[in-house]
């Protein structure tokens, strides 16, 4: 399996509290923009290219608060609820969402287990501090992006200071209404 991640970004690299869940100062920043219906079929082809999520604690908490409770005509609610879910969390007791499971062992060999099974992607949504471990150990195979033309100026960022420097290859790059669509993959060395 792959390992894919999607985030919503802004200009400066801010992943933090795009929907607005958070309350954090700016949050919400990617409901001010209109990502069309080539933006719909991108996050709606890579979630049903995928057969497993692997989420942070607060992310996870997030989604299994929301989730469960939308329905869509496009089947992207159903997929969310019926696929497989790892949560990485060392505080979390269970995990009630449908299909998920709790990572407790050491993340990086439960990663590289994961990878090892055939199978679609696994998606990285949110999930800040789990991305940047995953990128610090190059276990990242494609980083899919909608990037919004808006400049927080603070919050937390999808490539920190401190990672190691990585190059990307541009898998694929499109504008769709507001926003553009990436696909890159890292390029060591």
């Amino acid at each position: 399996m792959r390992l894919v991640v999607t985030e919503f970004v802004t200009l400066d690299g801010v992943m933090e509290d795009p929907g607005g869940a958070e309350k954090t100062p700016g949050g919400g920043w990617a409901f001010r923009f209109e990502r069309g219906p080539d933006g719909d079929k991108f996050k709606l082809d890579e979630l049903m290219a995928a057969d497993a999520q692997l989420l942070g604690r607060v992310t996870y908490t997030g989604f299994a608060a929301a989730w469960p409770n939308i329905t869509d005509e496009q089947g992207f609610a159903a997929r969310m609820n019926s696929m497989r879910k790892y949560v990485v969390s060392k505080t979390l007791q269970s995990a009630d969402w449908n299909n998920s499971e709790i990572l407790r062992g050491n993340l990086l060999d439960e990663v590289r287990k994961l990878k090892a099974q055939p199978g679609g992607d696994i998606l990285v949504a949110g999930s800040a501090q789990l991305v940047h471990t995953l990128a610090e150990n190059n276990l990242v195979d494609e980083y899919r992006l909608m990037l919004y033309p808006v400049v927080l100026g603070s919050g937390k960022k999808l490539f920190p200071d401190g990672l190691p420097t990585t190059g990307f290859k541009i898998v694929e790059a499109r504008q769709t209404a507001a926003v553009l669509t990436m696909r890159l993959q890292p390029v060591q060395g």
